[in-house]
Order: structure tokens, then sequence, then C-alpha cells
């Protein structure tokens, strides 16, 4: 039975151990979030940790019950960030030397964090599981202890102390949605939650293309994609302890795609001004996905990260843009005379349209000699400006059509 591995009282030893060390994070009622969704939506803010993530509560918690032996010889991880920031800041500050091995694709911000702590840090394979090879050769050859991202008892323990205070700030909470990589924190918050509150719903969270603990549940054949947006729940192997938890105390498991994660991303940013990575807004992309669901609910969602790469980011943004037609691309055929160009903008810009961009195709078309295309990329307000700008071209005799992400619509 799980309560002879990890409990109640060792999610509260946990808490006490690890206070001041790190973050009691905040638990923010989002008003904007509850009226999108019909739920009443509160956010455990651990993307405002120091290293920008829940994993350090774990890190701690497992580092404080190392020999002194083992502190000498030092502590190895493998993680695609967020583990290994954990790790790497909590051992520099007890004086514990750190190796970290990370995907080589991992996001850049997060790689160049943990080397700021002053961890050794290795890139090796293209997932979290192909690094786990090499990470446990290294921990044999240098006599290093493993720090694990999720299955260990420590580490569970101190996730754990997440929904303790969740439920210290709102008792009334009629559900937990939390995402999974390898279930070391759903773990955790689901021993101290279920012993204080036996009625509370708890839902795990996964993407479409890393359902791994999922699949393994269902007792299917494990199957993943090589990349997610989320790549800080990207995990091919479940954890077997937290598998044993999950399937005890976890009521389901809801898959969302690439694009609801993004949305929710774009939203946490656009409502709440809270800047989540993939994995930290899998939680929201999942209540706004299915949102009958948990309509007229108590919702307790933790943000469990933020450390997204700027790159991303910044292309997250443009295409949520494009999918509100915020930003949309024009293709205008106009005559090849001078002024031509300049008298077509102008007619954009007389409705308000914004042009970010212009090409300007003469050689590759085709269409007749003496006309051209132009390709006009521009931001409005919206549908409904989309529509004015085009019927203002069709009146000026201009051929005009939009171009999608997926294929070319007709205005």
């Amino acid at each position: 039975m799980i309560e002879d591995v990890v409990t109640l009282a060792d999610v509260r030893a946990a808490a006490q151990a690890i206070k001041g060390q790190v973050d009691q994070t905040p638990l923010m009622h989002s008003r904007k979030l509850s009226e999108l969704s019909g739920a009443s939506v509160f956010l455990k803010l651990e993307n405002l940790q120091f290293t920008g993530s829940f994993k350090e509560r774990g890190a701690i918690n497992r580092m404080r019950v190392l020999t002194d032996a083992q502190r000498k010889k030092g502590v190895i991880a493998q993680s695609a960030g967020n583990h290994a920031q954990g790790v790497a800041c909590h051992a520099e500050r007890l004086g514990i030397p750190a190796v970290i091995v990370m995907p080589q694709h991992t996001p850049s911000v997060k790689v160049e964090r943990t080397r700021a702590f002053g961890a050794e840090v290795i890139l090796h394979g293209d997932t979290l599981d192909e690094t786990s090879r090499l990470t446990r050769q290294l921990a044999e050859e240098r006599d290093l202890t493993l720090i694990h991202p999720y299955d260990d008892p420590h580490i569970i323990a101190g996730q754990g102390t997440i929904g303790l205070e969740m439920l210290d700030v709102a008792p009334d909470l009629d559900t937990l949605i939390v995402p999974i990589g390898g279930g070391g924190m759903i773990s955790g918050i689901a021993i101290a939650t279920r012993a204080l509150r036996p009625d509370l719903s708890i839902i795990g969270v996964q993407t479409e293309r890393f359902p791994a603990m999922y699949q393994a549940l269902q007792g299917e054949e494990i199957k993943c994609s090589n990349s997610t947006i989320a790549e800080g729940i990207a995990v091919k192997e479940p954890g077997k302890l937290t598998q044993q938890i999950i399937s005890e105390l976890v009521d389901d498991i809801v898959l969302v795609d690439e694009e609801d994660i993004e949305d929710a991303v774009l939203r946490l940013l656009q409502l709440e001004k809270l800047v989540a990575e993939g994995a930290g807004a899998a939680g929201l992309a999942a209540l706004l996905t299915h949102r009958k669901r948990f309509q007229g609910q108590n919702v307790g969602i933790v943000i469990c990260g933020g450390n997204i790469d700027l790159l991303i980011l910044s292309s997250i943004i443009q295409r949520g843009l494009a999918r509100t037609s915020r930003m949309v691309r024009l293709h205008v055929e106009i005559r090849d005379v001078p002024g031509s160009l300049g008298t077509v903008l102008q007619r954009i810009g007389e409705v308000g349209g914004n042009v970010v961009e212009v090409q300007h195709q003469r050689t590759f078309t085709t269409l007749p000699v003496q006309t051209t295309e132009v390709e006009i990329v521009l931001t409005t307000l919206g549908e409904d400006h989309v529509a004015t700008i085009m019927e203002t071209l069709n009146a000026h005799g201009y051929k005009a059509r939009v171009l999608e992400r997926n294929g070319v619509r007709a205005v």
C-alpha cells in the first residue's frame, strides 16, 4: 500500500523542513478565467518560485537527508530543466557538487540558469528518457547520489507541500487540476489532499503527444511523439511508485493538444499577466478544453513552471494573433506599374490596417505580365476588421484573398 511509502505525515514533515528555503507561492483567484470557464478558478503560482518551478520543493527535501559522505561526493540529476535548476540551486546553497544531464534540445533559458547555479551541465539525448542511461552510468562511475526527478518518496513528499498550501488558503476547493510528467507532483498532492479531503476530485493532465502515464494506467502500449511545447512533462517512462499512487488516488487523467496549451499560455499572459511554460499552462488548457466538466466548481490549478524560452513565447504570441485574426496575411493582385503598391497600402491604412511586412513577387508567379502579386502581413482588430479591409480592397477593384495557417480562404 502507498501508505507504507509516503504519508500525510511525511508531507507535513517536508513542509516544516523546507520552510524558509522555498517560497510559499500565492494561490490567486482569477476573476477573468472564472468568467471565461464558468468555474471559480484558483491558480497556484509555482512559476513564481526562485527557480521558476515547483521542482525545488522536492529537490531540497531529498538533499536534506543526504549523509555527509554523499554531500561531499556530490549529486547527479537528469532533467529537462526545472528539476535541474531546483537541484543545482539548492546544491550550490548547501555546498554540494552537482552534475546535471539534460536533453540536448532543452530550452536555452533552462540550460543557462542551471549553469548559473554552478552545476556541471551535460547535454545528451533528445528526450528525458534518453538521458537516463548516461545519468546512471555517471552516477556509478563518479559515485554520485542520484536525485530522481519524480520516483522517490522524499521528492514526492516535497512536491506534496503544494497541496497543503492550496487547502490551507482555499479549503473549499472541489477539484484540483495538476500536470503530470513522471507523476511526482500529483502523487504528493494527492497523498496530502486525499488525507485531508477524501471528497476532493483530483484530475491529472498530460499532452496528447506524451500520454505515458495515461497509457500505462489504461494498460496500453506507451507510444509518445518526439517533441511537445510542454517539454517539462514530456516523459516516456512513468515512475513505478508514482504510477501506483496515481492509480489509487487520482480520479482521472485528461489529455490536451498542442494548440490547447498554446492558447492557455497566451491567455495567462493576456488575462493575468503571468508567464507560464507549456507544462505550467497544461492545467488551464485542460480546464478550458473541458469546461462543461468543471462548471460551477471551485477549481485549483497548479501553474507548475514559468521557464519558457523567449523564442517559443514569441512564436506562441504570433501564432495566437494569427488564430484570432489579429494578424493576417493578404495576397493582393496589383498592376506592376509605379505607384500601385503605395496605393494599395494607402487603402489598407485608411481603414486602420497596420502593415507589418510586404513581399513583392514579380518573377515566381503565374499571373500575366504587368500584373504582380503582393503578400502583405498586417495587424488588425479581429475578424470584423479584416472583413472591412477586404471589402475596401474589393470596392477599389483589387483581387485579394486571406491566407490562413491551414490554407487559403477568400473573404
